[in-house]
């Protein structure tokens, strides 16, 4: 009985569609048995059944609640618990999905504040691909878009963004209320690279600065890798951001 009911919290989740973006980074998208309503920036707890028991780990959404599929950006933790098995998944293959979608790193829409800066690192970027996928959905349904947004991806060579680099340099072409900065901090590895290179964090006061997104208007997000995090909200206390607007959801590589 008890294990019946342990199953009983998860959906199940078959592999549709994947994409490699290189031997360490990949975007899965699965079609879920059931619906799972969340906030754009929330997470998904993903298992993989190894014997008797359900190994599970969060992982940001990429999709928009109003997306037929459940899609994730995942890089490879070789040690890791439950990358290595994303690795194995064929189309057809399931995984188990917690029928609770939580997390609290979602756009602020309580402060007043109407610009937002975020920052994220490789597959930081999912939440703010699910916040952007979902503002344009609405957009295109009729609702009115009061916010601005720049959005800072940082990743060592540009390929590593996959179809997300398109996708968001597509979409700040389109509309005005979106600005899309990638960055790669090998530039030397990415020898047809002509955008921004350094750390995310390297650029977050510039374009602040230039849009004037600043202390007395804005939100300030930081996902992805822990030292990006710490050093953009040192960068954003220096700039005078309060405590309570500088939100953040780290990604740890080393430990699953």
């Amino acid at each position: 009985m008890q294990r019946k009911s342990s199953r009983s919290r998860y959906c199940i989740g078959e592999l549709i569609e994947r994409e490699d973006f290189s031997e360490d980074l990949a975007a899965f998208k699965f079609q879920v048995d059931r619906e799972l309503p969340f906030i754009p920036g929330q997470y998904a707890t993903i298992g993989f059944e190894i014997g008797e028991k359900i190994v599970q780990r969060p992982y940001s959404i990429v999709s928009s609640p109003h997306e037929p599929f459940m899609e994730v950006f995942v890089e490879l933790v070789p040690e890791g618990a439950t990358t290595p098995l994303f690795w194995e998944l064929k189309l057809g293959d399931t995984v188990f999905i917690r029928d609770r979608l939580v997390g609290k790193f979602v756009m602020d829409t309580e402060s007043g504040m109407t610009r937002h800066i975020m920052a994220g690192t490789v597959t930081g970027a999912a939440p703010y691909i699910s916040i952007a996928r979902t503002l344009k959905i609405e957009q295109e349904q009729g609702k009115s878009n009061p916010h601005q947004i720049i959005s800072i991806v940082g990743a060592s060579r540009s390929w590593e963004l996959g179809y997300y680099l398109d996708e968001l340099n597509e979409l700040a072409a389109q509309e005005e209320w979106f600005t899309f900065v990638p960055t790669v901090s090998r530039p030397w590895e990415d020898a047809e690279w002509q955008g921004e290179s350094g750390r995310a964090e390297d650029v977050i006061r510039k374009y602040g600065d230039q849009l004037e997104f600043d202390h007395t208007n804005s939100v300030v997000y930081a996902c992805g890798h822990p030292q990006m995090i710490e050093n953009a909200k040192s960068i954003w206390a220096r700039a005078r951001f309060p405590e309570e607007r500088i939100k953040e959801e780290k990604f740890f590589v080393i430990k699953e």
